[in-house]
């Protein structure tokens, strides 16, 4: 195994002859922006904060240590290009359109190809591919004759043909800043205080603007054709969905979480077959960004309540074991339509307030709302959602139509 390099921690920029490339986010260009350059490497080529692969960063330290893993191994990416052409679209070059992924992540072999060659370890930050999904449901939707299969993007063995991207999180301190309300420095020291110091350079590299957080990625399933997402003539449904793993994967029957993806997968079909194109947003964003740890906590909270689990106390056992109710921060959110060209969803498969805000903050279009169907809810899981209902999520009255956009139809409670 090639001998370990040892990273010296950086706590001042270097001389400007050893300065690696500069990152220019919001550039009218790739080659204007520069690349984004997490490796270690080549130490003096780094122009960010962290490591790529978010948490998994934390396998491959170990994996070195167990002596696995050559830790100069550099990627071979021959054909590993995107399946289906994305981009580059006008809010790429929009400083504030998008602030936490790398829009040019999947586009490094051709976009830095010069840098590439000169011997820069730039490796993807997006992978785009395609792939088929099978779920029950599906099979189950078609026995119910409300989708049938075309052999195209739903066959005849209840398989769903999909575009499918995964994407890890590379934040644009100043962008994130902004977008939360805050100052720069106090995002930094709040990012170095609250993760116990583990990242130094957030307060001692005010150069390095980039920040690669440890944090899990975004994966985004892509229904019919995808140029549809960004031909406003054609109509776009959307999911955004975060992670629920005890729902999603193991179908808790306490939870509706695996009942409105599934719910928002059919539409996606059933719009994809239309012509248009569906969309689903999967954020690993466990717990609403808690963790499953406290998520299974508040469980027990709820089921020892001496009043029994209710909706009025349903918020308040989250606040009292975590401290607060949602740390999902929806604001983020939008930037994977950004990332998409897309400037308006037409069926927006979702109850969430703080989603629909967050999206039309940012100046994507929501036509109609669509709420869960009665009969898919859980009975077990009656309690979560009159709670929602009661903290502002909206009922199938408050749904916005395309006619209706501009009215308080289209909003979650009119005085939120």
């Amino acid at each position: 195994m090639s001998e370990q390099k040892h990273i010296v921690l950086s706590s001042h920029p270097p001389r400007a002859d050893a300065r690696p490339p500069e990152i220019t986010w919001g550039a009218a260009s790739a080659s204007e922006r520069g690349p984004v350059i997490g490796s270690i490497n080549t130490p003096q080529q780094r122009n960010v904060i962290g490591v790529h692969s978010g948490a998994y960063g934390l396998y491959r330290a170990l994996a070195i240590a167990a002596g696995t893993l050559d830790p100069v191994h550099k990627p071979d990416l021959t054909n590993t290009s995107p399946t289906t052409q994305i981009g580059p679209f006008p809010q790429w070059s929009d400083p504030g359109k998008i602030v936490s992924i790398d829009p040019y992540g999947h586009m490094v072999a051709d976009a830095f190809s010069e840098h590439l060659e000169r011997g820069f370890d730039i490796r993807p930050t997006i992978a785009v591919t395609r792939a088929r999904i099978h779920l029950p449901e599906i099979r189950e939707a078609m026995a119910a004759e409300r989708v049938k299969p075309d052999g195209d993007v739903l066959l005849e063995g209840g398989e769903v043909a999909v575009t499918k991207a995964a994407i890890e999180p590379v934040w644009y301190l100043a962008g994130i800043a902004e977008r939360l309300g805050t100052t720069e420095a106090d995002l930094r020291r709040s990012l170095f205080e609250y993760t116990g110091g583990m990242f130094p350079e957030l307060v001692t590299r005010s150069d390095l603007k980039v920040f690669l957080p440890p944090i899990g990625n975004i994966s985004v399933y892509i229904f019919g054709d995808i140029t549809a997402l960004w031909d406003t003539a054609r109509q776009v449904a959307c999911r955004v969905h975060d992670e629920c793993n005890g729902s999603d994967v193991f179908g808790s029957d306490i939870c509706t979480c695996r009942p409105y993806l599934t719910h928002g997968i059919e539409e996606c079909v059933r719009t994809a077959q239309a012509g248009g194109a569906g969309l689903i947003v999967y954020n690993r964003k466990e717990g609403r960004a808690l963790g499953e740890v406290t998520k299974f906590l508040v469980y027990n909270a709820r089921k020892r309540n001496p009043d029994g689990d209710n909706a009025a106390s349903y918020f308040e056992r989250t606040e009292c074991v975590a401290g607060v109710e949602d740390m999902r921060f929806q604001d983020l959110m939008p930037d994977i339509f950004h990332w998409l060209g897309i400037s308006r969803v037409d069926r927006f498969v979702s109850m969430s307030n703080l989603k629909y805000d967050a999206m039309v903050a940012q100046g994507i279009e929501i036509g109609e709302r669509i709420p869960i169907p009665d009969d898919m809810i859980p009975e077990d899981a009656r309690v979560e959602m009159d709670a929602k209902k009661a903290a502002g999520y909206f009922t199938d009255e408050t749904v916005s139509t395309p006619d209706d956009l501009s009215g308080t139809k289209g909003r979650a409670l009119d005085d939120y």
